[in-house]
């Protein structure tokens, strides 16, 4: 079965990602889920601003 999702690998400080995942916890999410949240926030806010994005 396929999935509609598309993998995405992050590097980043093992410090913050420590702290990320307490605020992850705290919202009730997982650490997937939460950035996957802040992602379409920050794209949200994004095309407010510039105009709505058409992915070619």
């Amino acid at each position: 079965m396929k999935s509609d999702t598309t993998k995405f690998t992050l590097r980043t400080d093992p410090v913050l990602l420590k702290k990320f995942h307490s605020v992850a916890d705290y919202n009730g999410r997982s650490a997937n889920r939460e950035l996957e949240v802040l992602i379409k926030r920050h794209v949200a806010e994004f095309e407010n601003i510039h105009g709505k994005i058409t992915p070619e």
